[in-house]
């Protein structure tokens, strides 16, 4: 026969779970009325017009297509430049580094730029990136320093995914006769993969909703640039949550800026799906 716990502990125990479900709650409120709100208000406002056009005063359109393709480029460029530093840098801090001084020393740095305000690494930008490389204002700088900005995230995801990695999956490797990399890159990254695709996911996120730090170094030109453009320096470019910015601070246009809002929406939903998607394919 089981005891029964004294009326004042079954009193507490009932008042944390009353708690923690009002806090869960409370927060899957919030998310579904901030969706909900911007759906709402946006939707309507999305037209063809609108995804398929530039903003021209003098042909009187409003449009967000060179917005739309500047954010695709952006987060291309990014994950191109971010994803091999920062899976190289969590595969040496987990299978190579020895000195245990050191690796404190980069997670400590890894740490501090995480912390950093988005503002401050749009002000280095400016002054490293388009002065001082030369770049001007253009969408790679404005990659450059968001992949220095989302670095510390794929660094922190990548390692505690490889640290769940059993350890005899090595050992059984290396008792087979594989090398160190040999082992690193067909056992211990195709185990992990699903740490690398969430870092990959919170990194989109941040590309998609950053703002602060492209004001200062991708500029504010709404010209739809080609491909091999977006490459190229002295090509600004102006991304949908600056475009937002303008037409709703600038401009007062919220009707347009809601639908960005619930655009952006929609492109983060599509672009984690795929990204899920690719980590089930690559881990099988």
């Amino acid at each position: 026969m089981k005891k029964k716990l004294p009326l004042r502990r079954r009193a507490f125990v009932v008042l944390c779970k009353t708690g923690m479900y009002f806090a869960a709650g409370i927060t899957a409120a919030l998310l579904v009325f901030l969706i909900g709100y911007i759906f709402v208000k946006g939707l309507p406002n999305i037209t063809w017009e609108l995804l398929t056009t530039a903003s021209s005063t003098l042909k009187g359109t409003t449009g967000i297509l060179p917005n739309l393709v500047n954010t695709l480029y952006i987060i291309v460029l990014t994950l191109i430049v971010v994803l091999p530093l920062g899976v190289g840098a969590a595969v040496y801090l987990t299978e190579y580094a020895r000195n245990k001084r050191l690796v404190n020393l980069i997670s400590f740095a890894t740490e501090t730029l995480a912390g950093i305000p988005s503002i401050l690494y749009g002000l280095v930008g400016m002054l490293f990136f388009t002065e001082l490389c030369g770049l001007k204002s253009c969408l790679l700088a404005g990659a450059l320093t968001l992949a220095i900005m989302t670095l510390p995230t794929i660094i922190r995801t990548t390692q505690e995914s490889l640290k769940t990695v059993p350890q005899s999956y090595r050992e059984g490797a290396l008792g087979l006769g594989a090398g160190k990399w040999h082992m690193i890159r067909t056992v211990v990254l195709p185990a992990s993969v699903d740490g690398i695709v969430t870092g990959c996911i919170l990194t989109v996120g941040r590309i998609v909703g950053e703002s602060a730090a492209l004001l200062f170094t991708t500029g504010m030109s709404n010209a739809l640039l080609a491909p091999w453009e977006a490459v190229l320096p002295n090509r600004a470019g102006t991304t949908l949550t600056v475009a937002m910015y303008k037409f709703a601070k600038e401009r007062g246009q919220f009707d347009v800026a809601f639908a960005i809002a619930a655009i952006l929406l929609i492109l983060t939903l599509l672009i984690n799906l795929a990204a899920q998607y690719a980590g089930k394919k690559l881990k099988k």
